[in-house]
């Protein structure tokens, strides 16, 4: 809630992200677990980061994807971590909030840094738009 009483309204989530997190003895299965998404899901990778970045304190590569791809995806990869921890965080107009307090996490949560976050952007054209997927699932979740 954004104020005592004053609930948040989900049409304010724009897109969302995941990050899973990997340690270098870890990369191979983060490896595996990004083929396996790229084969099932309609999103996009991003780039891999193996120190940490911005907000986070460890390795990772983001999944950026909409709203309606959530209900497919987050089970999926509760089921298919592989052990790894991964973030999964709306993207609305308040990015720290997002991150820290709106966000859920899978497997065993990693501190985040709140000083790279924004508090709060001016316009939903701020959000990260979705860019083409560069993905083209082959096989059903």
């Amino acid at each position: 809630m954004s104020e005592i009483g004053t609930p948040l309204a989900v049409g304010e989530i724009a897109s969302y992200h995941a990050h899973i997190y990997y340690e270098a003895a870890e990369r191979p299965r983060a490896e595996h677990l990004r083929k396996l998404i790229g084969e099932r899901f309609l999103l996009r990778i991003g780039s891999w980061h193996d120190h940490p970045v911005g907000p986070h304190t460890k390795g990772m590569y983001q999944l950026a994807f909409a709203v309606a791809e959530f209900p497919r995806l987050v089970p999926w990869l509760m089921l298919n971590r592989d052990g790894l921890s991964i973030l999964v965080h709306p993207n609305t107009l308040r990015p720290r909030d997002d991150h820290l307090v709106h966000a859920l996490w899978l497997g065993d949560p990693l501190p985040l840094k709140e000083e790279p976050l924004p508090v709060q952007l001016s316009a939903r054209a701020e959000i990260e738009e979705l860019p083409p997927a560069n993905t083209a699932p082959t096989i059903a979740p």
